[in-house]
This record gives structure tokens, sequence and C-alpha cells, in this order.
């Protein structure tokens, strides 16, 4: 017969396969223990010693996801993961990454760009779904039209 896992076994396990927020390690150990002051003694253990950073999350989850969503749709995310805002602002994307991101993935997901209304309409709600705000939005859409005016001409 096996012997039952310590609370502190489990966290290590589950922190040796990836990084996890705290708020989220706290609800994969709340199913092991009912007593919250021994996972959040624990929690502050591995915060103490370096082996649980919602910082290092942050900038793990932002640097995988970068590349097909948007400032807004990163935040929203981290924020429900439970990590704190001052925590991940200076990891976010700049304005310009933004742009760039948002022209490759309208077209990656388009191919060619049309001129139509509905068309537009399609464009900014994929964008605004993938979490970039309205001015990255219309700046994406502009450029992203020029860049098809360009390739067309040759």
């Amino acid at each position: 017969m096996k012997a039952e896992k310590s609370l502190r076994a489990r966290a290590l396990d589950l922190l040796s396969r990836g990084e996890y927020s705290r708020l989220q390690l706290a609800q994969k150990l709340a199913k092991y223990s009912d007593d919250e002051a021994e996972i959040a003694a624990l929690l502050d253990d591995l915060v103490e010693r370096g082996w649980q950073s919602d910082e290092r999350y942050a900038e793990v989850l932002i640097h995988s996801k970068a590349q097909r969503l948007g400032n807004r749709r990163l935040q929203q995310e981290l924020q429900q993961k439970g990590v704190d805002a001052e925590l991940f602002q200076d990891a976010l994307p700049s304005r310009e990454a933004q742009l760039h991101t948002a022209v490759e993935v309208l077209a990656k997901k388009f191919k060619v760009y049309q001129d139509d209304a509905a068309c537009k309409l399609k464009y900014m709600r994929f964008l605004a779904y993938r979490g970039f705000d309205m001015g990255t939005i219309h700046d994406a859409i502009q450029q992203w039209r020029q860049q098809d005016d360009a390739d067309a001409m040759f």
C-alpha cells in the first residue's frame, strides 16, 4: 500500500512540472487539506525559498501567449489566476509589438484583406476577442490593408 504524499511533496511535484500562481497552487492543494493556515504557511515557505513566484509565472504566461493575444486578454488571464497587476505590467509587450502581433494574427487567420464593412467588423471582433485595444485594432487593420495592397502590386 502506498503512503500518502505530504502537502509539501504534492506542491513540489506540481512546481517541478511547471509554474503556477499562488492562487492556482492553493486551489490544487486545497483538494488534499482543509487547513487553510497550513496551505498558506506552505505557500509562504515556497515563495521565501524562491520555488514559487507569481512574477515568474506571469513572465512565462506572457512569453508563451504574447504572439497570439493582446495585452487586455493577457491581463485578464493573469488577474483570474490571482497575479497582482504590479507584478506583470513591465513584462507586457509594447504598443509596437502589439501592433505587429495584431497584423500577424489577422494575416494568418484571414489570408487576404477584403475592403467591405462586414469584413472589417469581422476583423475588429476577432482582434477584440484576442484582447487588443481599439486603437491597436484600427491601426492593425490599416497596416494590414497597406501591406496587402503592396503585395498585390507585385
